[in-house]
């Protein structure tokens, strides 16, 4: 059992290309602290949103596919990885996932594709950020 700073690295991913500079900067940092890695995934179409885990739809089927490969990616370097995908609203998802399930550290990246959105409602980063009491490790995409 390792003892580093942050044994468990909560990977919040939005399936997006944003999604590439958080991945591979957490590679280095997992490397060098020995963490292991929860890629989390916030399904929030239409049929995540209204049916949670019994919903079928082809963004479910993308993302479980897409979390798949990303944390094959992590484990083909070496590095522990599981892959978790919840379903609703992202911001309450993840801070609802940090308080039952605790990590040492969540690294997300700042950009998204809910512009607009997130002008009304807060960024979801903003709101996790808030929410929690475990550092948060913020990366602006490319």
């Amino acid at each position: 059992m390792t003892n580093s700073m942050y044994d468990k690295i909560l990977v919040t991913l939005d399936g997006t290309r944003s999604d590439r500079a958080i991945i591979e900067h957490i590679k280095q940092l997992a490397k060098l602290a020995h963490s292991r890695l929860i890629l989390l995934h916030v399904a929030d179409g239409w049929a995540a949103r209204t049916y949670g885990r019994d919903a079928v739809s082809p963004e479910i089927s993308e993302d479980t596919a897409y979390l798949k490969k990303v944390r094959a990616e992590f484990e083909s370097e070496g590095i522990a990885a599981e892959a978790e995908l919840a379903f609703g609203e992202p911001a309450s998802e993840i801070i609802k996932w940090v308080k039952q399930k605790g990590c040492d550290l969540v690294a997300m990246s700042t950009h998204g594709h809910r512009l607009l959105a997130d002008i009304f409602l807060g960024t979801t980063v903003t709101r996790v950020r808030h929410s929690i009491t475990v550092p948060v490790l913020l990366l602006k995409a490319k």
